[in-house]
C-alpha cells in the first residue's frame, strides 16, 4: 500500500483562521479548535458593536446638543425635545449630527438657528 497524503483544502481554511485570529493572546491564537470559536465570536461582537455605535453617537449628539440649548439665556424654558419638534415642524434639513457640530464649534449660530424657528 502507497502512503496517501491528506489535501491541502483544510489545512489552508485552518491557516486563513489562524491568520484571522493571530493578534489574539494565549491560546485563542495557537489551538484550533479555540481559533475557530474566537473567530465566531469576533465576529458576532463586531456585527452587534456596528449597529450600536450608531446608537452612541446618536445618544452622544443628542445630548451635547440639549446641554448648549439649555445654556442658552434668551429662553429659559427651552430644550433639545421642543428644539426638534420646531425643526421638524418647519422642515429644516439639519439632522442631529450637523446641530451637534455647530454647537460645539459656533454656540452663536446654533442660538440664532433656535431663534429662527422660533419665529
Amino acid at each position: 500500500m502507497t502512503r496517501i497524503k491528506r489535501g491541502y483544502i483544510a489545512r489552508n481554511r485552518r491557516t486563513q483562521i489562524r491568520l484571522f485570529t493571530s493578534t489574539f493572546r494565549g491560546t485563542h491564537s495557537r489551538l484550533t479548535r479555540t481559533i475557530t470559536q474566537q473567530k465566531i465570536k469576533a465576529l458576532v461582537s463586531a456585527h452587534r458593536d456596528r449597529d450600536r455605535k450608531k446608537r452612541d453617537f446618536r445618544r452622544l449628539w443628542i445630548s451635547r446638543i440639549n446641554a448648549v440649548i439649555r445654556e442658552n439665556k434668551g429662553n429659559v424654558y427651552y430644550s433639545y425635545s421642543r428644539l426638534v419638534y420646531n425643526l421638524y415642524k418647519r422642515q429644516s434639513l439639519l439632522n442631529r449630527k450637523i446641530l451637534a457640530q455647530i454647537a460645539i464649534l459656533n454656540r452663536s449660530c446654533l442660538y440664532t438657528i433656535s431663534n429662527e424657528i422660533l419665529k
